[in-house]
């Protein structure tokens, strides 16, 4: 068949109180970022894999916005396909209500467990351990933003067995309504690793410079420019060679942390005088 084998364990989630949906997934397949994790704001998450159907992505949040439970778009989806026994698939609403599929002839081990606001799935596992510890892993986190608590499921997937063929891809997609770049996109966060030994210590890695330049730093935590400080501040310009923080922060594209010269945001701080050192 034409289809892809996207073996991996995955998890759809929503935070409702945030309003946030998504999906993170690791496979020992390339760019699996680019088939499995389809979400959107106040509508549901959605992961499709093994012998994957893309269609399932679109389609499912289609049946999604017109009002579908969870599971009846599983079985509206897997119903209507015929190579349904080959498929893998997790759902969550925009309700929080989860549902997944695992076909009979997903190769072992293949499984999903599913509770509130999440549906955790796998195929070609170590062993249903691993879509046990991205379960236990959700739910033991309930306090952490949506972003970091499915980053730590699948770090607890990992450490229990994974993808028994090893490691190569991860993704993370996080939506929200205006909750992306500008207040003008829905991805609050959409990260890939398409090819790496260890794909998701990279995640970790790409994740934390996406906190660097588009988180937001509370304005009452930012720093006052005393003398002493102004006088540091501009002697890391002067070794980086720039005559402004504006400048700098233009090139690192950090220039959305700079607001006048009295104040500046810690992050700020920080990475200048890492790149300074």
């Amino acid at each position: 068949m034409a289809e892809p084998i996207v073996a991996t364990y995955s998890i759809a989630a929503c935070d409702l109180e945030a309003k946030q949906w998504g999906v993170a997934v690791q496979s020992k397949f390339l760019a699996v970022g680019s088939v499995v994790p389809w979400a959107e704001p106040e509508v549901g998450a959605i992961a499709t894999q093994a012998y994957a159907n893309p269609r399932y992505g679109p389609d499912g949040l289609a049946l999604l916005r017109e009002g579908l439970a969870a599971s009846e778009v599983v079985e509206r989806l897997v119903q209507e396909d015929g190579w349904r026994d080959e498929r893998q698939l997790g759902v969550v609403d925009g309700q929080g209500r989860s549902a997944s599929w695992t076909g009979p002839g997903c190769m072992d081990w293949a499984g999903h467990r599913n509770g509130d606001c999440y549906a955790a799935q796998g195929n070609i596992l170590v062993g249903e351990e691993t879509v046990a510890a991205l379960a236990m892993s959700f739910e033991a986190n309930p306090r952490l933003p949506l972003v970091q608590r499915l980053i730590e499921c699948l770090a607890a997937a990992q450490a229990a067995g994974g993808d028994r063929r090893g490691q190569q891809s991860a993704s993370l997609l996080v939506v929200e309504r205006n909750g992306g770049y500008a207040g003008l996109s829905d991805s609050l966060v959409d990260l890939r690793v398409d090819d790496h030994e260890r794909p998701i210590e990279e995640l970790h890695r790409i994740y934390r410079l996406h906190r660097r330049l588009f988180e937001v730093t509370p304005r009452e935590d930012w720093l006052r420019v005393d003398d002493e400080l102004r006088s540091e501040i501009d002697g890391c310009l002067r070794r980086l060679g720039y005559d402004s923080l504006d400048a700098w922060a233009g090139v690192e594209n950090l220039e959305e942390r700079v607001d006048g010269a009295d104040e500046i945001d810690p992050v700020v701080l920080d990475a200048l005088r890492e790149a300074a050192a």
